[in-house]
């Protein structure tokens, strides 16, 4: 018992500060009238704040040495592997979620009958294929540093309300047709994390390709990532008290917890059942026959991470938690997690795709438009792409649901229905997505075992030869013998292993 209570305790005291944070809130909100007002209610929740800005601060830090860092440490055919491996991952549980969203949704109909709304809030003007476009641009940044703060998002000016004249075909245009409007663009938002990726992909591909030219290069990576890491550990140790006030200062701001509950509680059973049975059911299942393993353990040891999202209700800044969990609680390999893991929390949000498919049914009904089996399939489709291009921070798919809701026709003010109860939403997807990444990299770690034990035993056996070499360097040249055994070992090594670096080992 004492063995599992320390083994354990990070994640038994992040649980716990999600009790006190919710008991915290509750308690707050029932002193005298009940009422806070925003300042009031950000000083609950500055302690969390600070934990918060401590996490974002070492996401850059942290993810950019340590992917390319594991990417130019492997074997590109090994790392191809493993990032393929990871994407057909993704994308099958995405398609899933999706799945299980619109069953749920159509089954238990939970907009049927519902008269709740509240007041319409403009959104930002954007159409689908703008956000698609939006989502490719991401990926290769005109500036990296910009990249770091900022993403690219095109905008739309409305002309008015007066039809107006194509210069160029002399057409009239509809003023209420967004394809006609003037486009434009903003950087905004948060941290271009797609971008970075896909630069640190490149780089460590590049790296790898150098050979022994770019092992400098690879060593400063290596080791900006093993102090990151350090910090980060340090980081997460605050995780307890940093949730515990993130969750209170959100309950203290709300105006009423039990109306805003039941206003629209189907909706809210209907996500929970999703996301419950996704998480609860689905990943740990494909986990437990890829891997043939209990999923329990593993569940268990990423408490932090999943505390942590539920606190921060963003994937991104959950990041560095989720590392940590995986390399000190469930012992995956660096090289897998460091690599899988800023994909997975770019790419694949199994809730956030869940959440998107049910929401947007869920308001098709509640405007009485009951979506035909082709527009179910097309927003299957969509819910599925936006959620690959939603950032991983706080409220992000509402941004992305807006391109759901057009593809059904309807307006994307529609996304005030639920924007009471987002807040709750948010946190429950931010930890499924969060989970499904874990799982995401065990299973990659677990299918590409063999090739990373061979590529550990080539780099020990290479570093073997490199010693071997300055050892004969020391002794002098007067010993042929040595000379020769050595070579004899270095082509033994590398015939054995096949390795890139053979034609290296043999020339030295």
């Amino acid at each position: 018992m004492k063995k599992i209570l320390k083994d354990n305790l990070l994640t038994l005291a992040t649980l716990f500060g999600v009790i006190a944070g919710m008991s915290l809130g509750v308690g707050l909100k029932s002193v005298g009238d009940g009422i806070w007002t925003e300042r009031q209610a950000s000083y609950v929740g500055y302690p969390g704040k600070i934990f918060l800005n401590m996490l974002k601060c070492v996401i850059i830090p942290l993810v950019v040495p340590s992917l390319i860092a594991s990417i130019g440490s492997l074997d590109l055919r090994v790392s191809g592997r493993i990032g393929g491996r990871a994407v057909a991952y993704y994308m099958t549980t995405t398609v899933i979620a999706v799945t299980l969203g619109i069953c749920l949704v159509v089954g238990i109909q939970p907009g049927v009958g519902n008269t709740s709304g509240g007041g319409v809030k403009q959104t930002r003007n954007v159409t689908t294929q703008d956000t698609l476009m939006d989502l490719v641009t991401n990926c290769f940044p005109a500036n990296l540093v910009q990249s770091t703060m900022y993403q690219y998002r095109t905008t739309l000016e409305y002309p008015g309300n007066e039809a107006v004249e194509d210069v160029s075909t002399g057409a009239i245009l509809d003023p209420l047709e967004k394809a006609t409007w003037k486009m434009g663009h903003t950087y905004g938002g948060s941290t271009n994390i797609l971008g970075l990726v896909v630069f640190s992909v490149a780089t460590g591909v590049a790296i790898s390709l150098c050979g022994e030219e770019g092992k400098p290069l690879l060593a400063f990576f290596k080791s900006v990532s093993a102090v990151m890491m350090r910090l980060t550990s340090w980081i997460v140790h605050l995780a307890p008290i940093g949730v515990c006030f993130l969750i209170a200062g959100e309950i203290v701001h709300m105006k009423s917890i039990l109306a805003e509950l039941t206003k629209l509680s189907w909706y809210l059973v209907t996500i929970v059942i999703g996301l419950s049975i996704q998480g609860g059911v689905i990943l740990p299942l494909v986990y437990s026959l890829v891997t043939r393993r209990l999923p329990f353990s593993f569940i268990g040891k990423m408490g932090p991470a999943l505390a942590t999202a539920f606190g921060t209700a963003s994937s991104s800044a959950t990041l560095p938690v989720t590392i940590n969990s995986l390399e000190q609680g469930n012992k995956i390999d660096p090289r897998v997690a460091r690599f899988v893991l800023p994909i997975g929390a770019t790419i694949n949000m199994d809730g956030t795709a869940l959440y998107e498919a049910v929401a947007a049914v869920f308001i098709a009904q509640m405007v009485n438009m009951n979506p035909s089996i082709g527009q179910i399939i097309i927003i299957s489709i969509t819910a599925t792409a936006a959620s690959i291009g939603a950032a991983g921070i706080p409220h992000a798919g509402l941004v992305t649901l807006v391109m759901v809701l057009e593809t059904v026709g309807l307006p994307s003010e529609s996304v005030a229905i639920i924007m009471s109860v987002d807040w709750l939403v948010d946190r429950f997807r931010t930890a499924i997505n969060v989970l499904g990444d874990a799982f995401g990299a065990a299973i990659v770690a677990h299918l590409s075992k063999e090739e990373l034990e061979g590529e550990s035993l080539v780099e020990a056996r290479y570093v073997e030869v490199e010693q071997g070499e300055k050892d004969i360097s020391m002794i002098g040249e007067n010993v042929p013998d040595m000379e020769m055994e050595v070579e004899k070992v270095a082509v033994s090594y590398c015939e054995m292993a096949g390795d890139r670096r053979a034609a290296r080992c043999v020339d030295m």
